[in-house]
């Protein structure tokens, strides 16, 4: 399936991706919001290290498992931080960024 594609369009689709991730994570004031950016330029990471892995080494898997890697640590990180997310709203009732700094007193 990925033969008929170019690099070109999967390098052009991760670079979009990867920047509307950065770009919502500098401008999103929700927790929410800002973990899903945070997740779309880690995605937009994984779909680089496959295409390269695939249009220069197609013999190795390389790319695929610091791909699986970066899942697996995407999804340990994303587990902590709704917690850590879940715990400012029981407190704050309120996940704005902010309104984070009304923890330190």
């Amino acid at each position: 399936m990925i033969e008929g594609i170019s690099i070109y369009y999967i390098l052009t689709m991760s670079t979009i991706m990867f920047f509307i991730g950065a770009y919502g994570f500098l401008t999103r004031k929700n927790l929410i919001t800002m973990l899903m950016s945070i997740e779309l330029v880690l995605n937009a990471v994984n779909i680089n290290f496959v295409a390269f892995n695939k249009y220069l080494y197609p013999e190795n898997m390389q790319g695929h498992f610091f791909s699986m890697f970066i899942i697996g640590i995407a999804a340990a990180e994303a587990a902590v931080a709704i917690a850590i997310i879940i715990n400012i709203y029981r407190n704050i009732q309120n996940i704005d960024v902010e309104n984070i700094d009304q923890m330190k007193y």
